[in-house]
């Protein structure tokens, strides 16, 4: 009896340790998932989303003006000048208010230095850093449950450029990111997607490609466009960058 009781209490005593290490634990901050296994929906923001977006700079008001008037708009500037972020806002209002059936969001997955294959996961995960960026435009003016809820619906859809081609795109707003990364005959392609009651935003900086010199079609394209009557090539400068101040110091200097 006595074997059995200092058993049951060398039990009790283990199992109360294990639950103490239990509890201990659960007041750990899990580890930030690897860029790979990221998930966009489920993604925390830093700022909640934003209902009404208004311009911070006469570019930005044409480039929004642009977009409200034009079935093709190129809006062409350096970094921090809020083209893909209005262009993105201009899609949800359209969508919401019923003007389109859907947004299509594309970005080419060119590798900056670095390989794809050097990224954990399957072909999705592997692209989901590239698309990273759309999907942070997306959080800022939709809550996590319209993302959500639309991303499953299919009323919001990202993919590469390279998954665009063949498709006719009809009732849609297109938003088309680092165009700057697209070569001549692939602006072509995305161009020529565009479909009956759509709209498409092209948005880059050819001034930070990392396509080998010459290959890029975006500053091409851009001179082309301004031609046409129902096409606008909005182009930004240093003046409307709306990020850290000392973003367009470098700019002027870089």
């Amino acid at each position: 009896m006595a074997k059995r009781s200092t058993l049951r209490r060398t039990r009790e005593t283990e199992l109360q340790e294990r639950r103490g290490h239990v509890e201990e634990a659960s007041n750990v901050r899990p580890f930030r998932p690897m860029p790979g296994s990221w998930n966009p929906v489920d993604g925390e923001r830093e700022q909640r989303f934003v209902k009404n977006v208004k311009p911070k700079s006469e570019g930005q008001a044409r480039l929004m003006e642009a977009i409200d008037a034009k079935a093709v708009v190129l809006a062409l500037g350096p970094a921090g000048t809020g083209k893909t972020y209005l262009a993105v806002a201009k899609a949800v209002e359209a969508l919401e208010a019923g003007r389109v059936g859907r947004i299509v969001l594309s970005r080419p997955a060119v590798e900056a230095g670095e390989s794809l294959g050097f990224l954990p996961g399957d072909m999705e995960e592997k692209l989901s850093p590239y698309l990273r960026p759309l999907y942070d435009a997306l959080s800022d003016r939709l809550s996590p449950k319209q993302l959500k809820n639309m991303l499953a619906e299919g009323l919001i859809e990202i993919a590469p450029v390279g998954f665009m081609r063949g498709r006719t795109l009809n009732n849609a707003f297109v938003v088309v990111d680092e165009a700057q990364n697209c070569t001549y005959s692939q602006l072509k392609m995305l161009l020529t997607r565009l479909g009956w009651h759509s709209t498409m935003v092209i948005t880059g900086d050819p001034q930070q490609t990392d396509l080998l010199p010459g290959i890029s079609g975006l500053d091409t394209v851009g001179e082309r466009l301004e031609a046409l009557k129902n096409a606008a090539v909005v182009r930004l400068k240093e003046v409307d960058v709306v990020r850290h101040p000392l973003v367009a110091e470098m700019l002027g200097v870089l």
